[in-house]
């Protein structure tokens, strides 16, 4: 993805195209599975854990990520696909690798039906598969 690509997604999010911003956008841009915080750390040679907090935090305030909870205990950020609104009509399924210890985003396998009681309002989910991913099997 070229620079100006980087810049007018961070603007059409409304965020500010900071140097560091463009940074972690492109970074992101590079995974092929979700990534915490630390693994994004490390891709860094020198980066402030904080300013790549704010940074993460900030694209999520403006839906260009997403968080997964995939179990391990550790929360991973992915990149949203275009147009979503992180909506509950716009989750998909996240797949866990136990060997490989990856998490991918599955935007063509649908989250199956599910039916609330009365009053009960859905405002996210986590579903996530767990088993051994097509590179490690």
């Amino acid at each position: 993805m070229s620079n100006l690509d980087l810049e007018n997604k961070l603007t059409q999010k409304g965020i500010n195209p900071t140097a560091m911003r463009l940074l972690v956008l492109e970074k992101l841009s590079q995974q092929k599975a979700a990534i915490s915080h630390k693994e994004l750390t490390a891709l860094f040679d020198r980066a402030d854990a904080t300013t790549l907090f704010r940074t993460l935090k900030t694209f999520l305030e403006h839906k260009l990520i997403h968080t997964i909870e995939d179990g391990t205990g550790l929360i991973k950020y992915a990149l949203c696909q275009e147009g979503c609104t992180c909506s509950p009509n716009d989750l998909h399924s996240h797949f866990y690798c136990t060997h490989c210890k990856n998490t991918f985003c599955l935007i063509d396998t649908a989250i199956p039906a599910i039916s609330l009681p009365q009053n009960f309002v859905l405002k996210e989910i986590n579903f996530v598969l767990k088993g051994i991913c097509d590179s490690c099997s």
